[in-house]
């Protein structure tokens, strides 16, 4: 997860250097951003493969793939290709939430998901804060072409590791009979994988995937503002050169890093007091949403270091709250359904990034980031209110 978002951090870092140097306006980097999301939509086809092939050879396959992806961006003249580049890297990298429910699900016993799940989830605010760094260094030794490099280089050596170490608990020689034990003794029996997986339509017709996927289509765009408009945000509208963007634009992520945390925290504190595991998540996806309203007073705020703190809060709220929805994957689904219920709920969060993309990239040279930042600090409230409506509690 580190060197996934890495690698797609890279670019909303980079860009006030790559819209400068090849004259790309911001409606156009929008649609190069939104091209991302289009193939990161696609996660309930690579969600689907993976549940097929497996997670040892199937994420091998897509980690190598976006590593290379993420390589060929040094060639790219102008926004067109970029824009087919960025395609290409989301249909890639669209695989990394479905492998990591799918592995939780596998490897951890219910009581230990949540927080496997955050700990993993982790890794997409550490790239995004390592991100920063990684172009300082780059554009200080060669340009911002050195950074995408870097990144796809980290990736391939990787998947190599991965190939030799992984395997699922069945199969993992180093796996002692007495942990196997405590893993099986730990799985809801009523979520063991029966038969032949289900199809897309049986899937779509349950209430508890929509339960899942709407709330995510109204979290997500808080991601898709951290990792690509927020550099863009702090140089244009705050005044931040390279140095500066590079020292405060991580700080969101480290905040981040905490809600992934705090979410599965609260949810096994509330636990241990007798609320129902669906019930806990659902209370601590609502106090996120409840803290992400102060991303309203972003764009109000005169002190740029009052918004860096009020973009920190966004983050951990976001985290927070997102850890949360997409860990109740593995509570509602069997193990042979997770990975393309967790795509498809990937879908949902990437469409809703990929509407407010377009939107920002259209408006806000005409209105400014303040009404899109007071949006965003309102969505999640419903998504609480369709999380408590939609997902009903297993029997």
């Amino acid at each position: 997860m580190v060197l996934n978002y890495l690698a797609r951090s890279v670019l909303g870092v980079s860009a006030p250097m790559i819209l400068s140097e090849q004259s790309i306006s911001s409606e156009q980097y929008s649609w190069i951003t939104s091209a991302f999301q289009l193939g990161v939509m696609l996660q309930p086809f690579v969600g689907y493969f993976l549940d097929g092939v497996g997670l040892r050879l199937g994420f091998t396959v897509c980690v190598a793939v976006w590593s290379l992806i993420t390589i060929a961006h040094v060639a790219a003249q102008g926004w067109a290709p970029f824009a087919g580049l960025r395609f290409a890297l989301g249909l890639a990298e669209g695989s990394a939430q479905p492998a990591g429910q799918k592995l939780t699900a596998e490897w951890f016993p219910a009581r230990e998901r949540g927080l496997a799940s955050g700990i993993y989830n982790i890794g997409a605010s550490f790239g995004a804060v390592f991100a920063p760094l990684l172009v300082a260094w780059a554009v200080a030794t060669h340009s911002w072409r050195l950074a995408f490099v870097a990144a796809g280089i980290l990736g391939l050596v990787w998947t190599v590791a991965w190939l030799a170490w992984y395997r699922s608990p069945d199969k993992h020689p180093r796996l002692s009979a007495h942990e196997r034990a405590h893993i099986e003794a730990g799985q809801e029996q009523h979520l063991a994988a029966k038969g032949k997986r289900p199809s897309f339509m049986s899937l779509a017709k349950r209430r508890e995937v929509w339960g899942i996927a709407l709330p995510r289509m109204l979290a997500d765009p808080v991601w898709g503002m951290l990792s690509f408009w927020m550099p863009l945000y702090l140089a244009r509208e705050r005044g931040f050169d390279l140095a500066h963007i590079a020292m405060f634009a991580w700080l969101p992520f480290l905040a981040a890093d905490l809600g992934c945390l705090f979410g599965p925290g609260l949810v096994g504190f509330l636990q241990r007091r007798g609320v129902n595991l669906i019930d806990a998540r659902r209370c601590a996806f609502t106090l996120g949403a409840v803290l992400m309203t102060g991303m309203t007073l972003v764009g109000l705020a005169a002190n740029p270091y009052v918004a860096i703190a009020l973009l920190c809060l966004g983050g951990f709220a976001h985290q927070t709250l997102s850890v949360t929805v997409i860990t109740m994957a593995s509570d509602l689904f069997a193990r042979n359904e997770v990975a393309t219920v967790a795509g498809i709920a990937g879908l949902a969060g990437n469409l809703g990034v990929l509407v407010f993309t377009l939107a920002l990239g259209k408006l806000v040279d005409q209105i400014g980031y303040g009404p899109f930042f007071t949006v965003l600090g309102l969505l999640d409230l419903v998504g609480a209110a369709l999380l408590w409506t939609l997902v009903r509690k297993p029997a």
